[in-house]
C-alpha cells in the first residue's frame, strides 16, 4: 500500500513515477542534499534510525513542505495552518517560517512569485518544484521511521510499567 506522499506522488506523475528512482539528477542523488538515507527496489525513499541524514534539522522545514504540496501558499497561510497544527507549545515563529521558505527557495526545492490578486498588499506566493516533491518524498520516510521508532518505544514503555505493576 502506499504512504499518503507516495500516493500524491503518483497522482501527479503517473504510476511508472514511483516504480524508478527519482531522476537523474545528481543534486537529489547526492549525500549531502539527501534526507532518507537509501531507497528501496522501486525507488521509494526509506530511511532507518532517528535523524535525518545531511544537515536538515528542523521540524519547520517537512512541515511547510507538506502544506506546500497541497498547493501554493503565502506565507502567512502557511503560519496559519502551522498554527492550526499546533507544532508548538507557543505561538508560531513566524521569522523561521520564513527562514525556511527562503532556505528551500535557495535550494530549489521551492520558487515563489510576487501576486497581486485580491485586495491588499502584494505578497509572494510559494510552491514546490519537482525537486521540493522528491525530498518530501524522502521527508515521508524519515517521519514514517520516526513514527515507527515512536510506537516502539512507547509499547515497550508500557510492557515495562505493566511487568513492573504485576
Amino acid at each position: 500500500m502506499l504512504d499518503g506522499m507516495t500516493a500524491a506522488r503518483r497522482k501527479r506523475e503517473g504510476p511508472a513515477a514511483i516504480a524508478e528512482p527519482a531522476g537523474d539528477d545528481a543534486s537529489l542523488d547526492s549525500a549531502s542534499s539527501a534526507i532518507a538515507s537509501d531507497r528501496d527496489a522501486a525507488g521509494v525513499p526509506v530511511h532507518r534510525g532517528w535523524a535525518p541524514a545531511g544537515g536538515h534539522h528542523r521540524w519547520m522545514e517537512p512541515f511547510v513542505m507538506v502544506l506546500l504540496a497541497a498547493g501554493p501558499a503565502h506565507g502567512y497561510a502557511i503560519v496559519g495552518e502551522l498554527v492550526k497544527l499546533r507544532i508548538t507549545t507557543g505561538s508560531v515563529d513566524v521569522g523561521q517560517v520564513y527562514r525556511s521558505l527562503r532556505d528551500l527557495e535557495e535550494a530549489g526545492q521551492v520558487r515563489s512569485a510576487w501576486s497581486t490578486e485580491g485586495s491588499g498588499p502584494a505578497r509572494r506566493d510559494y510552491e514546490l518544484t519537482e525537486a521540493g516533491y522528491a525530498a518530501l518524498d524522502e521527508w515521508a520516510a524519515v517521519m514514517k521511521e520516526r513514527a515507527r521508532l515512536v510506537a516502539e518505544f512507547d509499547a515497550r514503555y508500557l510492557e515495562s510499567v505493566a511487568s513492573r505493576r504485576s
